[in-house]
């Protein structure tokens, strides 16, 4: 990766921890995950209002927010999520998840560059991985309905 463009994601990662975007807890929310990841100690809860699809269409995702605590990965690739789903389905939402879960884990960015590549240099620091998909495990969960906390030690990643 040239050093152009490391310092570009850098400046993104930092940019979402600072000024982290759609923070705080959505009062219209209707689906609400936690997120828990001890070995780094973040902390991290999705909320998000599904609207109902026309019908014959899927729900998609109204309105997202995240909240909570932890290292400047976690809290802005929680931010950076909350930009890229809104208004996804749970399919999209999903497809989104397996690309960006191949960035954190690969280094391997799209042929199409997105935001989600500034996080491609966390392959290198695999306990950061888990700093990374955090926020994405919680909305998971949300958008499935499952109250379980989200957990980084039940994941491979």
């Amino acid at each position: 990766m040239s050093g152009d463009l490391t310092e570009l994601y850098q400046q993104v990662i930092l940019d979402h921890n600072k000024r982290p975007r759609n923070r705080g807890k959505l009062p219209t929310a209707n689906r609400v995950a936690h997120g828990d990841n001890p070995s780094c100690g973040d902390q991290c809860s999705v909320y998000l209002r599904l609207d109902a699809g026309e019908p014959g269409h899927p729900e998609r995702i109204g309105d997202i927010s995240f909240d909570g605590s932890g290292c400047a990965i976690s809290q802005a690739s929680a931010s950076l999520m909350t930009t890229q789903v809104k208004g996804k389905t749970a399919a999209e939402v999903e497809k989104l998840y397996e690309q960006f879960h191949h960035i954190v884990t690969t280094g391997e960015t799209p042929e199409e560059i997105s935001d989600l590549a500034a996080f491609a240099g966390v392959h290198t620091f695999p306990a950061r991985i888990k700093c990374a998909t955090l926020g994405w495990h919680a909305a998971r969960n949300a958008l499935k309905g499952d109250p379980t906390p989200a957990t980084t030690e039940k994941h491979t990643d």
